[in-house]
């Protein structure tokens, strides 16, 4: 019997560490089943728990793909080996907890306390590999100065009433963007501690992005490879990690999804599940992969 340790998914959250032993009681019990993601010090990425040698007794271990000395190649759609992220949750849980955000969002004051709030449920949903127990560590205090200064800029234009000075409103509206997903990224942490990361992008670059993405919405279609380049450029500029993040989706994969998506959410009771499907998508193509393995583009 080994002495690892051992983490395993269940309704969008990640459980563990547990001893061995005891998965293997829960196994037996069926709390976690062959299709269950289950994770260890010394795996590259999260696997099915039948797909590991031994650990189900009825399951046959599947013949190796890859050489025993090295760890399991995971092939994105773009062709680049390595970890691809996973994310779940519960519907009701985020039928409820959107619910409430609305509500409280409408009053624009809680906005940062509501943000927080839902990261730190949103973000333990999601499954790196290597990387158990994933949680948010922001403090809303720190983008309360950003938020209400955007706020009361806008406020202010809008009572003087000059339409030259929209487009001061507009830049600070995209820097506020800009300073949450530098915010967002620096606060993800592992077991508890804060894994370093950082957002490079620059504010220029982010805001080439934003009005790209304004003017392709006229091409009717050209907007979903818009959106696949800029989510690659913002998975390149995430720093502080050993393996390089990486975005293989395509236009063609957003443009058809983007549309079903649309589809169901204008019947309003699929939101959840529609909401769900697209963000399980975005994930499954994105991967950790070895620096300097991406080609060129």
């Amino acid at each position: 019997m080994s002495n690892r340790n051992w983490f395993y998914a269940s309704e969008g959250q990640q459980k563990g560490p547990l001893p061995e032993v005891q998965l293997r009681d829960l196994i037996a019990r069926g709390a976690v089943r062959p299709d269950t993601l289950v994770w260890t010090e010394g795996m590259s990425g999260w696997q099915k728990a039948a797909e590991i040698p031994g650990l189900i007794p009825s399951a046959a271990p599947p013949p190796p793909a890859f050489p025993q000395a090295g760890p399991p190649p995971v092939v994105a759609s773009g062709g680049y080996s390595g970890g691809t992220i996973s994310i779940d949750f519960g519907i009701w849980d985020f039928v409820w907890r959107g619910i409430v955000f609305a509500i409280a969002s409408a009053f624009i004051i809680p906005l940062p306390w509501m943000l927080v709030w839902y990261l730190k449920w949103l973000v333990p949903c999601v499954q790196v590999p290597g990387r158990p127990n994933l949680g948010f560590e922001g403090n809303a205090m720190t983008i309360v100065p950003w938020f209400f200064g955007v706020v009361v800029l806008v406020v202010a234009v809008s009572m003087l009433g000059y339409q030259s000075l929209n487009i001061v409103t507009f830049l600070a509206e995209i820097a506020l963007y800009w300073l949450f997903l530098k915010w967002l990224v620096a606060n993800i942490a592992s077991n508890g501690q804060l894994l370093g990361l950082s957002f490079t992008g620059s504010f220029w670059a982010y805001l080439g992005w934003t009005l790209l993405a304004v003017v392709s919405v006229f091409t009717i279609i050209g907007w979903a490879w818009v959106y696949a380049a800029w989510t690659r450029w913002f998975c390149r500029n995430i720093g502080g990690t050993r393996r390089e993040v990486t975005f293989n989706g395509t236009g063609l994969e957003f443009l058809w999804r983007g549309i079903v998506t649309f589809i169901g959410i204008s019947f309003f009771i699929p939101i959840p599940w529609v909401y769900r499907w697209m963000m399980r998508w975005v994930a499954s193509q994105t991967a950790l992969v070895q620096r300097g393995s991406q080609p060129a583009e």
